[in-house]
């Protein structure tokens, strides 16, 4: 019986591609591999792309590895200040593989869970020295600023710190804290020093206020004490200026009693037609009689 050369072309293919599986791998632009043979790792792949070569299994086989930053959050539980106040924290912590080649035998074939069951141990123990160092008003407070960023900083160093000595192929990233509480015996006395705390920053703001308050009613008493004194001074001036100015044309008045008073009613005058103005007047009222003639009539008549 004739075979369909369709089938046959088919299955060598297939065929094909299976030995191809056997013998070649290809890695991702987010991956690393790590080649085994017989067990041991003998090759890192860290480079993107295609295809590898390798022996099939049982003599080699390939573990692939994400190389982005992992995350995992820390449990939510106690530590201790240094002023002895119990404080809830949550964590959350991002890491990496490092090194694939160490990160391969430390965790039983690269696992991933247990990696971070290591990681978890460090980071709690490296929360609770760091915490315990640092008072509670460091994390929760009204009149001063947290030190949440200290606090992570610190942490991070220690994490980074025991990662490098024991050579884990891993590092982390970052530290942050996601969660931070109180336990239920302590919020009233905690919520009671904030509430004093807050009393005693707002008597002081008040006492600031009432303190610059003063300030700036003395200030402006003074300049006003200070312009009224120049305004007197100046009105005394003026004062003395007229009457030298008095003094110096009166004995042409004693001697012209009549020019006196003419010039005082044309002043009059002139003070009283500063505006558009309908007057009503009686021409033989001073200084109203100098309209009635010419002026020199006028002085004439005051003679």
């Amino acid at each position: 019986m004739n075979r369909n050369p369709v089938s046959i072309i088919v299955g060598a293919i297939l065929l094909v591609i299976f030995v191809a599986l056997l013998f070649i791998f290809q890695v991702r632009q987010s991956e690393i591999a790590v080649v085994t043979t017989f067990g041991k790792p003998t090759r890192t792949v860290d480079k993107p792309g295609g295809p590898y070569w390798k022996w099939p299994w049982p003599i080699q086989k390939v573990y692939k590895f994400d190389q982005r930053i992992q995350n995992y959050d820390d449990k939510f539980v106690e530590d201790l200040t240094a002023d002895d106040n119990l404080l809830l924290t949550q964590l959350y912590v991002g890491w990496q593989i490092t090194d694939a080649e160490v990160f391969f035998p430390r965790f039983a074939g690269g696992s991933i869970s247990e990696a971070e069951k290591v990681l978890e141990g460090m980071v709690r123990s490296a929360k609770s020295a760091v915490i315990g160092k640092h008072q509670l008003s460091d994390f929760v407070s009204a009149d001063r600023a947290v030190k949440f960023a200290e606090v992570e900083r610190e942490i991070l160093q220690t994490v980074k710190a025991q990662l490098k000595s024991n050579n884990y192929g891993m590092d982390v990233d970052f530290v942050g804290i996601k969660r931070l509480g109180l336990p239920e015996a302590v919020t009233q006395s905690v919520f009671d020093r904030m509430k004093s705390e807050r009393n005693v920053l707002s008597s002081k703001s008040q006492n600031e206020g009432e303190a610059q308050a003063q300030k700036i009613r003395s200030d402006a008493n003074r300049q006003a004490a200070e312009l009224q004194a120049n305004a007197e001074a100046e009105a005394t001036r003026i004062r003395g200026l007229g009457e030298a100015a008095a003094a110096q044309t009166l004995p042409v008045f004693q001697q012209e009693p009549g020019l006196a008073a003419f010039l005082i009613n044309l002043k009059a005058l002139e003070a009283s037609l500063t505006e558009r103005t309908t007057l009503i007047f009686d021409q033989t009222t001073p200084p109203f009689n100098l309209l009635g003639g010419s002026a020199t009539n006028a002085l004439q008549g005051l003679h």
